[in-house]
């Protein structure tokens, strides 16, 4: 049974690709923008949630969130939540209703938020060419148990390296636009 999969590599490539983007979609431009509270974990009812499974978020303004907590119990935790994940944001508590206006990003905040936006694209290429490494040795290990010809392994090699090329462009794309976004603002 041949070990090489393109289906699956391709997959997992595509994996890293989504990841990235998520992460950069975290990163805080000076826009508002609701999937910044994304990785914040709530402690309601005795476990950690995501803080979309006990709220609402929306950005009814360009520089405010609005986060509609659904249990007037769980705004304290809420607002500990979003303090806690350190994302730069002061919660002002409404009701039951918590603000976060977005603070004016420093030219300073602004320089090592594009860096990160760098790492985060340099973590999800590593992984692209990890997904590689493990197709090209699925493929010598198929040619050495005579499963596939030289020339196949060679076509395979091809292939995964246009995939490889592929998914890295899309990781410099989709850094390079962050970095803009954030940058001029």
């Amino acid at each position: 049974m041949a070990k090489y999969d393109k289906a699956d590599i391709e997959r997992r490539m595509n994996g890293a690709v989504d990841s990235l983007k998520s992460d950069l979609a975290g990163l805080r431009t000076g826009r508002a923008n609701t999937s910044l509270l994304d990785p914040v974990m709530v402690e309601v009812y005795g476990s950690m949630m995501p803080l979309n499974q006990v709220a609402t978020v929306s950005a009814p303004e360009p520089r405010m969130l609005s986060v509609q907590v659904w249990d007037k119990a769980n705004v304290t935790a809420v607002e500990k939540g979003i303090a806690k994940a350190n994302l730069g944001l002061n919660p002002m508590v409404d009701g039951q209703n918590v603000r976060l206006p977005m603070p004016d990003l420093t030219e300073e905040r602004r320089k090592e938020l594009a860096k990160l936006a760098g790492q985060y694209a340099e973590q999800a290429k590593i992984a692209i060419r990890n997904v590689r490494r493990d197709g090209m040795e699925a493929l010598k290990d198929d040619e050495k148990k005579k499963e596939i010809s030289e020339d196949e392994r060679k076509r395979g090699e091809d292939e995964v390296q246009k995939l490889t090329d592929k998914y890295v462009a899309d990781c410099d794309t989709a850094a390079a636009q962050k970095e803009k976004e954030i940058l001029t603002q």
